[in-house]
């Protein structure tokens, strides 16, 4: 049976909040444990109800359950189309039983440590039903009993008053509000201190239990009369909105914005907001910068980030070229010889300031030649002793790199030595990268804090160089680091706009370049094949229905390509009927269709064949962000199954499974990093509020041989006309040209 697969189907909806309203309840044994997962204490268990002959099926949420216990169980049955009749428990409790029989089972169960089955027996003939009492308030009686000494008195003693505290604490958490599932998670972070915990400060909940946001431990302060005005309420909440801003990518945050958004969206009046900001400030929790309406605030974090970055590039910039300085142009000249490549005048200049300069920003768009010039720039150089490092930040990106320059390259994860167990990098300011020279790809998809901790790796002698392209959708994280950098004027730029006679018949990088200069995209007049299609259609069933026949027909018949392997489907976002979810739903049941083994998550299965994304980095797997792979087996009984990323295997248990998700489509942010044999983009106007000339300019960018766009003209024509800046506050750029003026004065 797929348990597992059943457990991470339901976890989601039993128990994350107080779930059901109180229906029946019912009293029965533990005669099996189906399935209990430790993280979440979720759990299916076979119980023997009173009264009836049969045992039942049990799902819910427990801290902890052995077979042979005691449980009440508060909730419904149901009839599950796939796992048949089962009780659907909101609450479940394990109590002492009340029979001698029960008493029994529950002693040998193992939960009482220092009891076993014949010191179950033993005990039960001792004091029958009174056995209880007499571990709790007469426990030196236990001595009386042959074989029995005061250690093991003294382990079951310990042992019971544990199971009392788990149930006082499980008690006094469901009584507020907290579902069951996070009520084990709750217990399980702060044990026997739970109780005062929460009530001293429920706030601390957001910082220490993986998913409890404010929100959650908000709603369990009102339960406990924590009023609405109350400055822990307001520091937490200040907390809270900085946290929310900077997942939307801000850094620095205008005072007002900041009171106002405390003030809208949590009800809490401007005098205790700037109480608790002061409280903020003193601890260091947060950080000022400026004065009066110019005032601003950060998290701690994202400060020491963009101060840190500064610090760095004026670092860096300094001192001389860790190689022998040459004749620039000779130099150039002997490598075009060389490459058989003759480079243009914009790409000369590029390479002979790559040459001279400590720090060099190289960005364009596709086809001007970014790759080119650092294959050149490596030429020159690599002929000589210099240690050279190149990374990404992604899988994908460093896989491009070393293919385009023929050197090794990892990402930035792996350059830095992170270590799993430490959580942490090994590279650092006092262990610094053993590199003269280091290159850093699709450098626009950097976030502030990864790129502080990059920068601190990179010793001061070296030399670096940034490319990417500025023009695409900012880091995932917060910052827009690249763009900062350029903005800054502090830092030498190379930005190359001119497309090489090799790239003007590719309508994709025309057509890239069009959109990115607020033009619409041109297709090919002739009858031959191009790369580059609209198909005009405004329903959204009709955009579902051409987008499966181009997948499924058109597509693999006119250009070869497979339908799971080489085309990706594109879209803004993640809802609706044109979001990844649904377009999963509905290519997943034309491209991987039958009764194949499969484990469900959440209400998604997950068969063998079907295309997914790694959406978190794991270190441990060595499977990162963006990754997409195929399931190559499904283990229904284990609960467990193998995915293959290119040439290595990774294999998901039950409650990994949240790392994952189906890949036949996947947002445009996700892309990024990446490039796609086939992109197939649905466009429509249910999309207008994300549309933006970035968004659609970084889909576009990221097919190597076809781009076909699908959807409402008017959405396509919404998204070119709108080039919004990267909205993003920050004030990195600034902090740079500080620094670098610093510099200056310094001599």
């Amino acid at each position: 049976m797929n348990v597992a697969g059943r457990s991470e189907h339901e976890q989601k909806d039993i128990g994350a909040t107080t779930g059901f309203p109180a229906g029946e309840r019912l009293s029965g044994i533990v005669e099996k444990v189906t399935f209990f997962n430790a993280e979440n204490g979720f759990s299916v268990l076979k119980v023997k109800f009173e009264g009836e002959r049969e045992p039942s099926a049990v799902i819910g949420y427990v801290a902890a359950v052995s077979e042979g216990e005691h449980i009440e169980a508060v909730g419904a049955w149901q009839n599950d189309k796939t796992w048949g009749r089962q009780f659907r428990a909101d609450r479940l409790t394990v109590v002492p039983p009340d029979t001698l029989e029960g008493i029994r089972k529950y002693l040998s169960s193992g939960m009482v440590k220092g009891i076993g089955a014949h010191f179950a027996d033993v005990l039960v003939r001792a004091f029958g039903e009174d056995v209880f009492n007499v571990i709790e308030d007469h426990p030196e009686r236990l001595l009386e009993l042959p074989g029995i000494g005061r250690k093991r008195m003294d382990q079951v003693v310990s042992a019971w008053a544990e199971q009392r505290a788990i149930r006082k604490i499980m008690v006094f958490l469901q009584s507020h509000g907290v579902g069951t599932a996070r009520a084990v998670r709750i217990f399980r972070a702060y044990g026997e201190e739970a109780i005062s915990v929460v009530t001293s400060n429920p706030y601390r909940l957001t910082l220490d239990i993986p998913g409890i946001g404010f929100r959650t431990a908000d709603q369990i302060a009102r339960n406990l009369g924590v009023p609405t005005d109350s400055p822990m309420r307001a520091r937490a909440a200040i907390g809270h909105v900085l946290l929310e801003l900077s997942s939307a990518g801000h850094c620095r945050i205008p005072e007002k914005m900041l009171v106002e958004s405390c003030g809208t969206l949590l009800d809490i009046p401007a005098p205790v907001i700037g109480d608790a900001l002061k409280q903020e400030l003193s601890i260091g929790n947060v950080i000022s910068v400026g004065e009066a309406e110019e005032r601003c605030y950060y998290l701690n974090e994202l400060y020491r980030a963009e101060k840190g970055i500064a610090a760095h590039l004026r670092r860096l910039m300094r001192g001389k070229l860790p190689w022998r300085s040459t004749d620039t142009m000779t130099s150039i000249t002997m490598a075009e010889r060389h490459s058989g490549i003759e480079l243009s005048e914009s790409q000369r200049n590029a390479v002979a300031l790559a040459l001279e300069s400590k720090l060099l920003v190289v960005t364009g768009g596709p086809g001007v030649g970014k790759t080119t010039i650092i294959n050149t720039f490596l030429a020159i150089l690599g002929s000589g002793r210099l240690e050279i490092m190149l990374c990404a930040p992604t899988g994908r990106a460093a896989k491009r790199l070393a293919e385009a320059t023929g050197r090794e390259a990892k990402t930035i994860h792996r350059l830095l030595e992170f270590d799993p167990h430490l959580r942490d990098f090994k590279r650092g300011p006092s262990n610094p990268l053993h590199a003269d020279l280091v290159v850093v790809d699709e450098s626009s998809m950097i976030d502030v804090v990864l790129m502080n901790r990059l920068l601190c790796a990179v010793p001061d002698h070296a030399a670096l160089v940034f490319a990417g392209d500025v023009d695409q959708l900012p880091p995932v994280g917060p910052g827009f680091v690249l763009a900062d950098m350029i903005r800054s004027g502090a830092v030498p730029v190379v930005r190359l706009t001119e497309i090489f006679r090799q790239a003007q018949s590719s309508m994709i990088i025309v057509n890239a370049h069009r959109i990115n200069h607020g033009e619409q995209p041109a297709q090919s007049a002739g009858s031959g094949l191009s790369d580059f299609y609209i198909v005009e259609t405004a329903a959204a069933a009709d955009i579902r229905r051409r987008l499966l026949q181009v997948i499924c027909q058109r597509i693999p018949a006119r250009f070869g390509l497979d339908p799971l392997r080489d085309i990706q489907v594109l879209s803004p976002m993640n809802k609706g009927v044109l979001g990844t979810k649904a377009l999963n739903e509905l290519l997943q049941e034309t491209l991987n269709p039958g009764n194949r083994k499969k484990l469900v998550r959440f209400g998604t299965s997950f068969a063998e064949g079907d295309k997914v994304i790694q959406l978190v980095n794991n270190y441990d797997r060595e499977v990162f962000n963006g990754d997409i792979g195929r399931i190559v087996s499904v283990d229904e009984e284990e609960g467990s199954m193998t995915v293959r990323y290119d040439d290595r295997d990774a294999v998901y248990e039950a409650a990994d499974l949240d790392e994952i998700t189906l890949a036949y489509a996947i947002t445009i942010h996700k892309s990024q990093g990446s490039e796609y044999p086939a992109v197939v983009i649905p466009l429509a106007m249910q999309h207008f509020t994300l549309l933006e000339r970035n968004l659609i300019y970084t889909a576009v960018t990221r097919a190597k041989k076809l781009v076909m766009i699908i959807g409402d003209p008017r959405a396509l024509a919404l998204a070119i006309a709108e080039k919004r800046a990267s909205g993003r506050l920050t004030g990195l750029a600034q902090l740079i040209a500080e620094e670098n003026a610093e510099g200056i004065r310094q001599g």
